[in-house]
């Protein structure tokens, strides 16, 4: 098992993504935490607009947008992930904790953010 399963998640996704998307999707990811090098430059960053809790990856397609927070099995969202993900959807955003890969990519399928496939891309 690898010492961060939610970024082998992660990767997995993209790697389904990459082979999947469905036409027209534009999808990102919004680096956060230990990207920030120490408290002056989350200073900066939340005074350009950088809230915390932030999910793990954001979607547009068709006009909607939509947002998941990846979880590692048994894993949980701290409490400004919740915020976050309730601003979200009360801003009308489709939102999801997917825990698992299984249920990240049934979350997308059923979004209609990835093309269905029989074989996964990456496990």
């Amino acid at each position: 098992m690898t010492r961060r399963p939610e970024q082998a998640i992660h990767r997995a996704v993209v790697a389904h993504l990459k082979a999947r998307a469905a036409p027209g999707l534009f999808w990102f990811h919004v680096p956060s935490g230990a990207f920030f090098g120490g408290k002056r430059q989350g200073a900066i960053m939340k005074s350009l607009g950088w809230v915390g809790g932030l999910p793990d990856l954001f979607f547009i397609h068709n006009g909607r947008c939509f947002a998941v927070e990846l979880k590692a099995e048994g894993g949980r969202a701290t409490d400004k992930q919740l915020e976050c993900i309730a601003a979200l959807r009360d801003a009308g955003a489709f939102t999801c904790i997917a825990e698992g890969l299984d249920r990240a990519l049934a979350s997308l399928e059923a979004w209609g953010l990835l093309r269905s496939s029989n074989r996964r891309a990456s496990r």
